[in-house]
């Protein structure tokens, strides 16, 4: 049997945190979920390591463009699979994630659960 990929989904808007952890939870995954991108942060400087990543651009405290910088930075997760999913659509900072070496930007609005899941499928596959 295929190991369990662990994700972490980071995201301040705790319905859609729980909707994607049950989606995913129901295709084999082990979820971790976090609505703030600080207390992400620090879970990953204390050693958690999951296999993807998917997090949320606009968030309080700290934008998921920021969390990201210091991930990069202080060299956090480096065998993680980042996946930024978010309503923000802004070419700019769409090119400033791609910069940091994210697999995807996946755009809330335009995916409906189950095609997010099919992406995030589809890009563990490529990975592997």
């Amino acid at each position: 049997m295929d190991k369990k990929n662990k994700i972490f989904l980071i995201d301040d808007d705790n319905f859609m945190t729980d909707m994607y952890a049950i989606k995913f939870k129901e295709h084999g995954f082990d979820v971790s979920t976090s609505l703030d991108s600080k207390e992400a942060l620090d879970r990953l400087r204390d050693g958690f390591s999951p296999d993807i990543i998917l997090f949320d651009i606009i968030m309080p405290k700290l934008s998921g463009i920021e969390f990201l910088e210091i991930v990069r930075k202080e060299k956090l997760a480096n065998n993680t699979i980042f996946i930024a999913l978010s309503n923000q659509w802004k070419e700019d900072e769409i090119d400033k994630a791609k910069s940091l070496g994210i697999a995807d930007y996946i755009i809330k609005a335009e995916s409906i659960p189950s095609e997010v899941l099919d992406k995030v499928e589809n890009i563990i596959k490529k990975h592997s």
